[in-house]
C-alpha cells in the first residue's frame, strides 16, 4: 500500500521492481489521472483509490497483511503513525512500514531508554514492533530543498508486544510521564495514586528516575501494576 503518491514515481519504482499488487490512496484529482496513465501499463497490478487515506478503514482493501510505503506529508506523517501503532488489533494490517520523516521524528520513533530523542513515541513504536533507521537524506536531493534533513524509517510489527500492558492503561501512563519529563517519576505519575512512591520501589524503580530513564518493560510493569482504566 502506498499513501499520498502524487503523480506517482514511487509506484512506478514499486511495480518496475516486480510487486505483485500495489494499492495507492490519493486524493488529489490531478495525481489520479497521472496514475491512471500508469495504471494502463500495469491494469492487473495497481488499484487507485480516491479519497482521504487518514478517514479510511486501509485494512478493508487486504486479506493479508502487507507492506506500507506511504510518502506522508510532514505535517500528519506522526498522527497516521501513532494510529497505525495504536491499533485495537493486532497484529495489525501491515507487517512493515517504511517510512520518511524530519530526522529529529525519525529519531524519536528509533530511540531507546537513555537516549535523549527517547519519548511517549518511542514507546510506542518499540512496544509492539522493531524499528531502525535505515537513510538519512540532506535538502538537497529534494527539489525544492527543504530546510531539514530527512531519515527513513523501517518498522516490523511483532506478532504480539514484547511486554504484556493494555495498550489504553499504558498510553496514559507514559503521556503522563514525558508530558512532565523533566520532573521525578514520583511526581509526574503522582496523579496515577496518591502511593505512586511506594509502587514504584516495590517494582524495584528509583522514584527519583525521569521519564526518559525507564525502559519500555518498565512502564508496562507500572502500567499493569495500577490497573488504569
Amino acid at each position: 500500500m502506498e499513501i499520498g503518491p502524487g503523480p506517482g514515481g514511487l509506484t512506478r519504482g514499486l511495480l518496475s521492481e516486480g510487486a505483485h499488487r500495489v494499492v495507492v490512496i490519493e486524493k488529489d484529482k490531478r495525481c489520479i489521472l497521472a496514475l491512471k496513465e500508469i495504471q494502463k501499463y500495469y491494469p492487473e497490478r495497481l488499484e487507485i483509490i480516491e479519497g482521504d487515506a487518514t478517514k479510511m478503514r486501509q485494512e478493508n482493501y487486504f486479506t493479508k497483511p502487507v507492506p506500507v510505503i506511504p510518502n506522508l506529508p510532514y505535517n500528519i506523517g506522526t498522527k497516521i503513525l501513532v494510529k497505525w501503532l495504536t491499533s485495537k488489533n493486532w497484529p495489525p494490517f501491515w507487517y512493515s512500514l517504511t517510512l520518511m520523516f524530519q530526522n529529529e521524528v525519525a529519531e524519536r520513533i528509533a530511540a531507546k531508554s537513555g537516549d535523549k530523542s527517547y519519548g511517549r513515541l518511542s514507546v510506542l513504536s518499540n512496544w509492539r514492533c522493531n524499528t531502525s533507521i535505515k537513510m538519512k537524506l540532506n535538502p538537497e536531493v529534494f527539489y525544492p530543498p527543504p530546510k531539514v534533513t530527512s531519515a527513513v524509517v523501517h518498522i516490523e510489527a511483532l506478532k504480539s508486544p514484547k511486554f504484556e500492558a493494555n495498550l489504553t492503561s499504558l498510553e496514559k501512563v507514559v503521556a503522563m510521564a514525558f508530558n512532565q519529563r523533566r520532573k521525578m517519576l514520583r511526581s509526574s505519575l503522582k496523579k496515577l495514586s496518591p502511593n505512586i512512591e511506594k509502587i514504584l520501589t516495590d517494582l524495584n524503580i528509583d522514584p527519583a528516575a525521569r521519564a526518559e530513564n525507564l525502559s519500555i518493560e518498565e512502564y508496562c510493569l507500572i502500567t499493569n501494576h495500577l490497573e488504569i482504566i
